[in-house]
């Protein structure tokens, strides 16, 4: 599984949606839903799967699908 696809199936547990149908573009609240918490809880995950540090400073810019995923090469 490429790590996009990994990305996008952990997305899809926090927003009940299916993994192949989140798009780059989806916004986390408006599109998917994510309430704060849940989007502070996606974050803890995608530290444990992808073994990266996420800065608070970092995750305030992240909006879409495609800036999560930037972030998270960036940091890989």
């Amino acid at each position: 599984m490429s790590k996009e696809m990994e990305f996008k199936t952990i997305v899809a547990q926090y927003a009940n949606v299916n993994a192949e149908d989140i798009t780059n573009d989806m916004k986390f609240r408006e599109d998917l839903g994510f309430t704060s918490l849940d989007f502070m809880s996606f974050l803890g995950e995608l530290e444990d799967t992808f073994d990266v540090e996420l800065e608070e400073e970092n995750a305030e810019g992240v909006y879409t699908i495609g800036d999560a995923l930037e972030l998270l090469e960036k940091l890989s």
